[in-house]
């Protein structure tokens, strides 16, 4: 599992006062790519590149200005070609959870803008990343 630490910037909430819907997103977003980071460090760059197929988000509590949050990344799932994460956004402090995703990532060749099959060593990788909720 992979964690990431943001702080809540006053240009992410909205007239409510909370974090607008839109902004935990870019949290899951900036997430993803250090969970890429770690994952694509010794691979072929033709091995791993990604793109975003499917996300959604359920909204468990409310974020506010100022308030540390840290984003948990972890695989779900891997199939053939594609790979499912979940990240969940909870408060540092008491780490109630505010938020979890769940999306599916395709490996793609961009050159033929089609999805390819997962090599060995990506799923290596992958496979040391999964976790298993009950």
């Amino acid at each position: 599992m992979n964690e990431i630490q943001v702080s809540v910037r006053f240009s992410e909430t909205d007239a409510l006062g909370h974090v607008n819907n839109t902004s935990y997103f870019i949290y899951l977003e900036e997430a993803r790519i250090k969970f890429f980071e770690t994952v694509r460090a010794g691979l072929d760059e033709a091995d791993c590149s990604f793109i975003l197929a499917s996300i959604k988000c359920d909204f468990i509590n409310q974020a506010y200005f100022n308030q540390l949050l840290t984003v948990k990344t972890c695989v779900n799932r891997i199939g053939t070609k594609s790979f499912d994460l979940e990240q969940d956004i909870v408060c540092s402090q008491t780490n109630q959870l505010i938020g979890r995703s769940q999306s599916v990532l395709v490996n793609f060749d961009f050159k033929k803008q089609k999805s390819i099959v997962l090599s060995d060593s990506l799923r290596e990788k992958l496979d040391k990343k999964i976790v298993i909720k009950n």
